[in-house]
């Protein structure tokens, strides 16, 4: 028997020579990976890396195209989800898959594989969130849950399932430290009754603290595997791009000018029965600032980056006001002529048509602010599509944009390549106000520390950045000026440098009136 048949006998999972070809692309290329019981095994890698492949083979949602999976020694054929759950694999994934209508017992039930009375769901989900420390209403709705709470659903169902291995991708991107820790204290729950855990964050730290050993991804093939407790951040990052990861550096002494965005007791009405009123919102953005706004998903981010932006305009004018003007009742275009420049949450369908090729997505977002240089004629415009691909190519260039041809279509670009286009497309019109939702939200290291240095250079160039984020690694290496929004409720904005994790925190759960420094 060879070292690798070896490994596999006493492996709870291994894979050996695992690869996945969509057409001529390997996505995943040869992977060996093992896995062993009560053991907490990072996944780490850039966007693009082959994480996300490699899961979905694990998990029956791909295919493989060649190689062999191991489970408990035999080798098996996982062709589905349902085939996986059955073996013992369980998956949470990042975006939860949540009916908003319908209770906690109601969303579970839809994800079982087979039929089980509402009142029997119930019972065993709340003795299994006790049992793990999730605490969970049954029949609460789940419109009316925070984001960690809905996280605890999706593990909830998945542990119903009596899993021997969970797949977590991203846990903690949607949670404060409070409930990260919380988290963590389930998941060594998990280990030490001999499950094991799959664990992929681009959080570095995380991995540190929780994790025995990490395998590490590059361009489809494993680089490397260590014991993450032994590494730093830093050499984890170098592991993972191969070269050093440059950090982000910003001035301690920040010279700010005039305000050039506003709001003034800004309240704006939930537009669906879903969605979160804004109440009595107000902030001051000045030139040479970046205010970072720290929250849990749900809480009134894109109900305020929609103000902001203009994509839903408000009754009152004077309430959002751009560069001493009021433009409350002004939609985005005619914001992006003063100066302004955004950039949603959603890459896809919002920030960027997919089927498009990257010139003409640059043509949809800039053809009323850049009419001059990418419209010709009178009446009847024509378009310059030379003057377009030009910038283009000059955006991915300053921002490091790996694609696969000149102008590709959109949708062919790894998250965080597109997420660099898209902040980089920005960027290239020097705005003199920018407003970013989750600028780096499932992007690499590299490309984070790309996207958040051009965000202090454009500050220190003088213009007014407003990054909202759940990161606060992010928000800490950006931010001059620190708020949090909570049930639609803006707290006071505080020097950066006065703020921790715990106090913000203590924030994002509503806290507003704690006294955590001086408000600026």
């Amino acid at each position: 028997m060879s070292n690798t048949d070896m490994k596999a006998a006493g492996s709870l999972l291994a894979v050996q020579g695992l690869t996945k070809l969509f057409g001529s692309f390997t996505a995943c290329n040869g992977i060996d990976l093992d896995i062993g019981h009560g053991e907490i095994h990072a996944l780490l890698g850039e966007n693009g890396a082959g994480k996300s492949t490699l899961v979905k083979m694990l998990f029956g949602i791909l295919a493989p195209s060649a190689g062999t999976i191991s489970w408990q020694g035999g080798q098996v054929s996982i062709p589905s989800p349902a085939a996986a759950r059955k073996l013992g694999i369980g998956m949470v994934f990042q975006h939860f898959s949540l009916f908003e209508a319908l209770t906690v017992a109601e969303n579970i039930a839809l994800a079982l594989d087979e039929a089980v009375s509402i009142s029997e769901i119930s019972k065993k989900a709340a003795e299994l969130s006790k049992a793990y420390g999730l605490p969970l209403d049954p029949d609460a709705h789940v419109a009316d849950l925070s984001v960690g709470e809905r996280q605890r659903i999706e593990i909830v169902r998945a542990l119903l399932q009596n899993p021997r291995l969970i797949i977590l991708d991203e846990p903690t991107s949607v949670l404060t430290p409070q409930e990260a820790d919380r988290l963590f204290e389930t998941l060594f729950k998990l280990k030490a009754e001999g499950r094991s855990v799959l664990y992929i964050s681009h959080r570095l730290e995380e991995v540190q603290r929780i994790c025995d050993r990490a395998t590490v991804l590059r361009h489809g093939k494993v680089t490397g595997q260590c014991d993450p407790r032994s590494e730093t951040p830093a050499s984890l990052a170098r592991m993972m791009v191969g070269s050093e990861v440059a950090g982000v550096h910003r001035d301690d002494d920040v010279s700010t000018g005039e305000v050039l965005l506003e709001t003034r007791h800004l309240s704006v009405s939930a537009r669906t029965p879903f969605a979160m009123s804004l109440k009595d919102v107000s902030l001051r953005v000045k030139a040479g600032e970046v205010l970072a706004i720290a929250g849990v998903a749900g809480n009134g981010q894109g109900e305020l980056f929609d103000a902001l932006s203009g994509e839903h305009t408000v009754d009152d004018n004077e309430s959002v006001r751009i560069r001493d003007r009021a433009v409350g009742r002004l939609g985005i275009s005619a914001r992006r002529l003063m100066g302004a420049g955004f950039v949603p949450e959603e890459r896809h369908g919002h920030a960027a048509v997919t089927a498009l090729s990257l010139s003409d997505n640059l043509l949809l977002a800039r053809n009323r602010s850049d009419a001059k240089a990418f419209l010709a004629g009178g009446a009847l415009k024509l378009i310059r599509y030379d003057t377009i691909r030009k910038a283009a190519q000059r955006i991915s260039e300053t921002m490091d944009v790996r694609k696969s041809g000149e102008d590709p279509a959109a949708g062919s670009l790894s998250g965080g390549n597109l997420q660099k286009f898209i902040v980089g497309r920005e960027l290239d019109r020097q705005p003199a106000v920018l407003v970013l939702n989750q600028p780096t939200w499932g992007v690499d290291a590299g490309a984070a520390s790309r996207i958040r240095q051009a965000l202090v250079n454009l500050a220190r160039s003088g213009s007014a950045v407003v990054v909202i984020s759940q990161d606060l690694d992010e928000i800490f290496e950006v931010a001059t000026s620190i708020a949090a929004i909570s049930e639609g409720k803006l707290s006071d904005a505080y020097p950066a440098a006065t703020m921790t994790r715990e106090k913000i925190g203590l924030l994002m759960g509503g806290m507003h009136g704690l006294e955590t420094a001086d408000a600026h």
